[in-house]
Order: C-alpha cells, then sequence, then structure tokens
C-alpha cells in the first residue's frame, strides 16, 4: 500500500488525526504507525484529562474508538503497578511513554514440555520511546518499577478486543480475562469490573499485579 503522507503531529489531536487517515486503509502498515506515534512528543496538557490514577491498580482510560478500527487509551501506572503477562487476541499492540519509565519483559509462548515460562528479555522504555508488541512476538509484561513517581503511556491496539488470556510464570497455566475502561473520553466509566482483575492475582507468584493492557 502507498504510506500516508506523514508530518510529525504537533498535538495529540493532530496524532489521532492522522491515525484515523492511516487505518482508513484495510491493511495496516505496521512501520507507519510506528513511526507516527514515535515521531509524537508528550505534552501533558494534552492527555492530562484523560489520566486517571487508581491507588491500587493501574487503571485503562479510553482517549478514542478509531471508527472499529482501533483503540487508542491511555494507562496510569501508580508506584509499583504491572499488568500480568499477558497476550493480545492475535492484535496490533503499540505502546509509547508520555511520562516516566517503564519495564517490558519479553516471554515466549509458554511450552507444554516446560513448567516456568522463558524469559526472552527485559527492556526500559523511558519518556517519549515507542515499542511494537503483537502474539507473533510472544508475550509481555509491562511494570512501572519505580517506588516513587508514576508513569502514564500511551496504547494503541488495531483491532480493538475485549478479552486476553494472562499467564502464570511459573507453570504457564492460562485464564481468559475481560479488560473494562476506567475512564472513556476524559469521564469515569459508571461501571468498572474487577473480574480479570480476581482471575489475574490467582495466577501471580510474587505479588498481585493489575488487569491485562
Amino acid at each position: 500500500m502507498a504510506h500516508t503522507q506523514l508530518l510529525k503531529p504537533q498535538t495529540l489531536a493532530e496524532l489521532i488525526g492522522h491515525l484515523h487517515r492511516i487505518f482508513d486503509s484495510d491493511k495496516i502498515d505496521v512501520e507507519e504507525v510506528k513511526t507516527l506515534l514515535q515521531s509524537y512528543q508528550s505534552n501533558p496538557s494534552e492527555w492530562r484529562k484523560y489520566a486517571k490514577f487508581d491507588k491500587f491498580r493501574y487503571t485503562r482510560n479510553l482517549v478514542d474508538e478509531g471508527n472499529g478500527k482501533f483503540n487508542l487509551m491511555i494507562l496510569c501506572w501508580g508506584e509499583g503497578h504491572g499488568s500480568a503477562i499477558h497476550d493480545h487476541t492475535n492484535s496490533h499492540c503499540f505502546l509509547k511513554i508520555l511520562q516516566g519509565n517503564l519495564k517490558e519483559t519479553l516471554f515466549s509462548w509458554p511450552d507444554p514440555g516446560k513448567k516456568e515460562m522463558v524469559k526472552r528479555s527485559e527492556s526500559i522504555l523511558e519518556q517519549n520511546q515507542s515499542t511494537y508488541m503483537s502474539d507473533t512476538i510472544g508475550l509481555h509484561r509491562v511494570e512501572n518499577v519505580s517506588h516513587t513517581e508514576s508513569a502514564v503511556s500511551l496504547h494503541l491496539y488495531s483491532p480493538p478486543f475485549d478479552h486476553c488470556q494472562c499467564f502464570d510464570q511459573r507453570t504457564g497455566h492460562k485464564a481468559t480475562v475481560k479488560m473494562t475502561f476506567w475512564s472513556k473520553f476524559g469521564e469515569r466509566s459508571s461501571h468498572v469490573s474487577t473480574e480479570g482483575l480476581y482471575k489475574c492475582k490467582l495466577l501471580l507468584l510474587y505479588k498481585p499485579h493489575e488487569p491485562l493492557i
């Protein structure tokens, strides 16, 4: 497919406009989306209204529904908050750091012949850095390992999904969980289910991580 002419987005609104044009196509150019997200420079005054924190777990805050082609959301991570090891239901996952740092740990898919899941790599993502993940790459866990600073990240998932699988690092056992939004378009959601949270907690070894990304 021909590349959409990309101009560096100066604002979050411009970024969203560019994303809508890219996703008008039936075929998604992953590199084009990665380049666009990388070019956007975080400006808290633009995304602060979407950044809703919770004391006990990280939050998923919907910014744009992408005409059904993608979900764009802001995740807010308090000190020590993190996700379970999880997949992405055959969707593309794009992640950009808006504030603070996040640790990403990549895992291979569980091997039926082994118990402990294989950790492949760890990396620290800093402000304005971005990354890409899909089920063909493997599984990952994302954490704010700081005990003094919060973190905020921008996520795009295409196609959108509301269920995925989380995994127990010790055994590779998995559970299907439902994800919900803490807020939508800057307004607190009327109902936030904790079903996924409790299922994930049962699978984790060291500490209760939070609802899946």
